[in-house]
């Protein structure tokens, strides 16, 4: 316990936030407890979201006008970076994600320290919408396509970026890409050779009267677009469809999760 709480203050915890003001104080709070390195990135919010983190001992960054998720995630992430940090934990400000998850992916990184971690939510607790499941399975086969191996929660914002990735990627981050970001920053690290790993967290509804600000069909078209330039670009990667599908038809995401799971419990010992 004492190894990873001294681990924790390497590592930095960003959480963008637009019109977040009636979960983010709570979200903020909780990670703090976890990792004393927190930044909340408030994307122009007009809902008082930077009133409800007065006198938190938290960094906070805040945008005059919102730039989107990418915006709100490179701002937090180019900071983190100027201070140190070995990695980036990511999470959404609506109360989804649980930040006492966070020594999850710390336990997994201890003896990986350059693995790009996904938290993959449990299928039964995606299906909340069926058209919004739908849309996420759509793009979990298009994007685990395009990076060559089955990764099974893409649009999962619960994350731990490396610094090694980080200081390495340059891609678009502009309003419009806002959910493009999450997606691609996937392919272009498998095209890098960092290592992308899974391991399993959990999800709660959406708290609040705010509605998710990801569009299914809006959003995930965006995303399908950003694949099918990605894939012509490199002849439709035939080798990466074939990984996929072998995958997808093989062992179950369950089996693979079970894998990523053994690493972290190793890494406890």
């Amino acid at each position: 316990m004492t190894r990873l709480r001294d681990l924790a203050r390497s590592y930095w915890v960003v959480i963008p936030a637009y019109n977040e003001a009636e979960t983010v104080r709570d979200v903020a709070m909780r990670a703090r407890q976890q990792c004393p390195n927190v930044i909340v990135v408030d994307d122009g919010s007009t809902d008082g979201t930077a009133r409800a983190l007065a006198g938190l001992d938290i960094t906070q960054i805040h945008h005059e006008e919102n730039r989107g998720k990418a915006g709100s995630l490179q701002r937090g992430f180019e900071h983190a970076l100027a201070h140190g940090a070995l990695g980036i934990i990511t999470l959404d400000a609506d109360g989804q994600h649980a930040p006492e998850e966070i020594p999850i992916f710390l336990t997994a990184s201890v003896n990986a320290p350059d693995v790009f971690l996904v938290g993959i939510r449990p299928r039964d607790k995606r299906k909340t919408s069926f058209w919004r499941y739908g849309a996420n399975r759509v793009a979990d086969f298009w994007i685990s396509w395009a990076a060559g191996q089955l990764i099974d929660d893409t649009q999962s914002g619960f994350r731990l970026y490396p610094a090694t990735l980080l200081r390495n990627i340059d891609l678009a981050e502009g309003k419009e890409r806002s959910f493009v970001f999450e997606s691609e920053v996937l392919i272009e690290a498998s095209h890098l050779g960092t290592s992308i790993g899974m391991v399993t967290v959990g999800v709660a509804p959406r708290r609040g009267s705010r509605p998710s600000h990801f569009r299914p069909v809006y959003d995930i078209a965006k995303i399908t677009f950003m694949v099918a330039a990605r894939l012509l670009a490199r002849g439709m990667y035939p080798a990466g469809l074939y990984r996929v599908v072998r995958e997808w038809i093989g062992p179950s995401s369950a089996e693979g999760l079970s894998r990523t799971d053994k690493l972290a419990k190793s890494s406890r010992k």
